[in-house]
């Protein structure tokens, strides 16, 4: 074993300096601190109920008595992990979920993704999802393995984790997709799990949509555990991809695995904590064969990578931190618990590997969620007790099963009983026949149906526990909404939702029919990324979404499962406006033509707003009015000119987006003021101020990748600088390269085409929204002008 001098002595200068820094505080905090801090601060997200109670008490919260968290309760929880499956598409993520489904027993047979044998993967319930090969909706299930108690967990200790105790764990998994359309559905599902594995390519490494997916799981504070998969794969190299999650996600990460044979000798992996090489034998791979003997050629290697592993663990854990530095001997326990709370307090990523095609690598992924991953116990949640003052802290949830239930619907699905409500459940325990309440709407519902779902198929259950996830039939309700048992005022914040970046008209052929309405209402339903509205000036039906694959799987799913065929127009990108600079407003609307008059006087400035990330909303409204010159019953009126003046942009028409309109003073009439005034004074005020504010149109700008062979590297670019994009990164191996840039998504209608007739058909390139910026000066003015025409036109 490495000496903590030697491995300080070869850290990177940044590594050694921030390890030195931290060497004395680190143990002077950690032995000075009472048990429970110090519980704490080695397991940053545990939420033990007296933790969290000293917590709140800290931040001078109203006293609140917290459920208890009970023994039985920590027993059954410790036994649990939720968790999601995410990459960038054709990762080989559900290749993976299949295989973990048939090693824990939970299917019969394996079969492949877009249903080579005509039966498709388990996950991939959806018929187009099979014909595609790519996953549309995510897909929830469970499943069972029996693993060695997690290092350093509470209740666990040294000695039962040496002696190779082991415990049978319940696995709720769900599956999400990879291509950048159905972004949502990772979205959601990251909302309501407490650990994730990310799933990357030994060759392709970190892609777009893995970027995506990282941002998303830094959103919602999930830790995850690395899986680089297809190792099998000419060209596969999993320690540039390591250093690529260090580099481009900025990372903690090191190999917990070294692979023995490269590419298509690909056979097993050498575990860097317990020195054990480790392989798949048997049919399909099902036996795991563990041996002490180190493959020679591999023995320096080894060392090497454990090593970094040893660094990388230093860096993200005070406790090891302490014993590393001190020079103290560690054991692997150490190594392991120490991994463990580094992990759960998201200091570090453990990447594993393997090959889920060839059956290899897969088995010890599951010993590494149970191991690494937290419990629900170890993932606190919180809610906002509406009965508080806005201002007033988070409460707490503790996952006992007695407590006062909480639970959170976070995807909706049309079933063959009616709708499905997909429930995470936080606190309390949900039964079938319940009456449980929308913390929402207030209404009460009873739960006729309650199931476990697994992909497509429903297990039944009488009830379901603190910890666990489960659909209810039969409860109408949208994405987000808090369920309680009514003993509580609760209500738990909602996940992240994307704006739609492009449009397109639809009609049905032929005369409209009710199915027509009902498809593109239950898909608004399901999907809040998928919005529809009538167009005001042609009367156009237009759906809106996150791509064209988005809009052309529902064009596609309206078909099929409503026999509805639709016509639809060209695609339209979403434009914005906004101002980019501030400009102050002064405005009287006044009207007197007999009767009763209209008088507002509105009084404050605009100016430019930045995206809040928690609340993704980049538009507000502020009153700033003191002394009563505007009667506080008229102030809800001048908010609502406010966002009604948002809808319609001065410049093109199209909504605006990045502005806070603060109001500072105004006058009202004794008589002739009224709501209608206001708001429309609020509407003249905001015109006013948004043509001195320097307006500018947005267009969306997509990060766009393309991965071809070298040959055509140079055609690639080209065609990409006449599209006005902007090239951030190229990367070359040995027979292809990746190409990273960023492109105006005006500017990308029928690139899939043209890459494909560039490369002959050999190239392939995936997009993501990256941002709204600006439009080009002379593009803006012709917009400005035919808008302008058409408006003189009517």
């Amino acid at each position: 074993m490495s000496s903590p001098a030697r491995i300080i002595r070869r850290a990177t200068p940044l590594l050694r300096a921030s390890l030195v820094r931290r060497a004395a505080p680190c143990a002077v905090r950690i032995a000075a601190a009472a048990p429970v801090f110090r519980q704490t601060v080695a397991l940053p997200r545990f939420a033990s109920a007296v933790a969290l109670k000293e917590a709140a008490a800290e931040e001078e919260a109203p006293e609140r008595v917290l459920p208890v968290l009970k023994e039985k309760d920590l027993a059954t929880l410790r036994r649990q992990r939720n968790i999601g499956v995410s990459a960038h598409i054709d990762s080989g993520k559900t290749t993976l979920t299949e295989r973990i489904l048939f090693y824990t027993g939970r299917i019969r047979d394996i079969h492949e993704v877009r249903g080579r044998d005509a039966v498709g993967a388990k996950m991939d319930s959806m018929e187009l999802e099979r014909e595609k090969g790519i996953t549309i909706q995510s897909a929830a299930t469970f499943a069972d393995w029996e693993a060695g108690v997690a290092p350093g967990e509470e209740g666990i200790d040294e000695t039962e984790w040496s002696a190779g105790k082991r415990g049978r764990y319940a696995i709720n998994i769900i599956d999400t997709p990879g291509h950048v359309d159905f972004t949502i559905e990772v979205e959601r599902a990251l909302r309501v799990l407490d650990g994730a594995v990310l799933v990357l390519c030994a060759v392709s490494g970190v892609q777009s949509q893995t970027i995506t997916v990282d941002r998303q799981m830094k959103r919602y504070n999930v830790p995850r555990l690395a899986f680089i998969n297809k190792m099998d794969r000419a060209g596969s190299n999993p320690f540039r991809v390591v250093g690529q999650l260090r580099g481009k996600l900025k990372m903690n990460a090191a190999a917990v695995q070294v692979p023995i044979g490269s590419e298509a000798d690909f056979r097993g992996v050498v575990d860097l904590v317990r020195m054990k090489a480790v392989y798949n034998e048997g049919v399909k791979g099902v036996d795991v064969v563990e041996s002490d003997e180190i493959p020679a050629e591999l023995r320096d290697l080894v060392e090497e990578k454990r090593a970094e592993m040893i660094e990388a663990l230093a860096e993200g854990d005070d406790t090891f931190c302490d014993l590393f530095l001190n020079e103290q001997p560690y054991t692997t326990y150490d190594i392991a618990s120490a991994m463990r709370r580094a992990t759960v307090g998201l200091k570090f990523t453990p990447v594993f590997m393997g090959s889920a095609f060839k059956n290899t690598g897969v088995q010890p992924l599951l010993d590494g969620v149970c191991a690494y991953l937290p419990n629900p116990a170890e993932a606190p949640a919180e809610a906002l007790d509406t009965s508080l003052p806005a201002s007033a802290p988070p409460v707490p949830l503790v996952p006992a099963a007695q407590a006062p239930l909480v639970g959170l619907a976070f995807k909706l699905e049309e079933g063959r009983y009616g709708q499905l409500t997909y429930m995470r459940i936080y606190q309390g325990t949900l039964k079938r026949g319940g009456l449980i309440y929308n913390a929402r709407t207030g209404k009460k519902v009873k739960v006729p149906r309650l199931v476990r779902m697994h992909s497509d198929e429903m297990e039944d259950v009488d009830s379901i526990g603190p910890g666990e996830i489960c659909a209810m039939f039969g409860v109408e309700c949208s994405s987000g909404d808090t369920f309680t048992d009514g003993t509580s005022t609760f209500s738990m914040n909602s996940m992240f939702v994307p704006e739609p970046v492009i449009s397109l008209s639809i009609r049905p052929e032929g005369n409209e029919t009710p199915n027509f309405s009902r498809a593109l209402n239950r898909f608004q339903k399901e999907d809040p990324t998928f919005r529809v509205h009538v167009d005001a000036e042609s009367q156009e039906t237009i759906i809106s979404g996150m791509g064209e694959l988005h809009l052309d799987i529902y064009v596609e799913r309206m078909k099929r499962e409503y026999n509805v065929s639709c016509v639809t127009g060209k695609p339209r990108v979403a434009f914005r406006e906004t101002i980019t600079s501030s400009s102050t407003f002064d405005y009287v609307h006044k009207k007197q033509s007999g009767g009763a008059g209209q008088f507002g006087k509105v009084k404050g400035y605009l100016e430019p707003m930045e995206m809040d990330p928690d609340t993704g909303k980049d538009t507000a409204f502020e009153n700033r009015v003191v002394g009563g010159n505007i009667p506080t019953q008229y102030i809800p009126a001048i908010e609502k000119g406010f966002v009604e003046a948002l809808d319609r942009g001065m410049l093109t028409g199209h909504p605006i987006n990045g502005c806070r309109f603060v109001l500072e003073d105004g006058g009202a009439h004794v008589q002739d003021s009224s709501e209608l005034a206001f708001r429309l004074a609020a509407l003249g005020a905001f015109k006013e101020a948004f043509n001195k504010a320097r307006p500018v149109i947005l267009e969306p700008v997509m990060s766009v990748e393309v991965v071809a062979p070298i040959e055509f590297q140079g055609s690639v670019i080209g065609a990409l600088n006449q599209r006005k994009g902007t090239i951030i990164d190229t990367e070359v191996r040995d027979d292809e390269f990746t190409l990273t840039a960023e492109v105006a998504l005006n500017d990308m209608f029928g690139y899939s085409s043209q890459l494909r007739g560039m490369t002959q058909g050999k190239g392939e390139f995936s997009m993501e929204y990256k941002t709204h910026a600006p439009v080009m000066p002379n593009i803006q003015k012709d917009m400005v002008e035919a808008y302008r025409k058409k408006q003189l036109s009517k």
